[in-house]
C-alpha cells in the first residue's frame, strides 16, 4: 500500500498523518515532501503520526533522518509518535531512537512541545 498522508493542527502543533508503506519507491517521496511542505509552510512543531505506517525500510529510514536534520536546519522541531511495533523495532536496531524524540500518543507528542 502507497503511503498517504494527511494534515492537521493540533494546539500550535502540525500534525502530519501517515498510512502505508515507507519504502525505497513506494513512499519515502511522500514522506520527505510531507515534512519539506510543513517546514516550508511556517510550521516549527511537526509531530509525525506513525500509527498507520505497516511498514519502513533502510530508505524510509534514510527519508526520516534527511527530514529530522533538514527541519532542524530551518528551526524546526520534529517528533514521532505512536509509532508500531515494527517501525520501533528498526529505530532500535538502528540507535536511531536516541536521535528522534518518540512519544507513545499523539496527546504526549503534542504536550511535548
Amino acid at each position: 500500500m502507497a503511503l498517504t498522508s494527511s494534515t492537521r493542527e493540533k494546539n500550535g502543533v502540525f500534525i502530519v498523518d501517515l498510512n502505508g508503506r515507507i519504502a525505497l519507491g513506494d513512499g519515502s517521496a511522500e514522506l520527505r515532501d510531507a515534512i519539506k511542505n510543513a517546514v516550508a509552510a511556517g510550521h516549527q512543531k511537526v509531530l509525525l503520526n506513525l500509527a498507520g505506517v505497516s511498514y519502513i525500510d533502510s530508505s524510509g529510514i534514510g527519508e526520516l533522518v534527511s527530514g529530522f536534520t533538514s527541519a532542524r536546519t530551518r528551526g524546526a522541531d520534529v517528533k514521532l509518535c505512536n509509532v508500531t511495533n515494527r517501525v520501533n523495532d528498526l529505530l532500535l536496531v538502528t540507535k536511531l531512537y536516541t536521535v528522534f524524540d518518540i512519544k507513545d500518543t499523539e496527546d504526549a507528542g503534542v504536550g511535548a512541545f
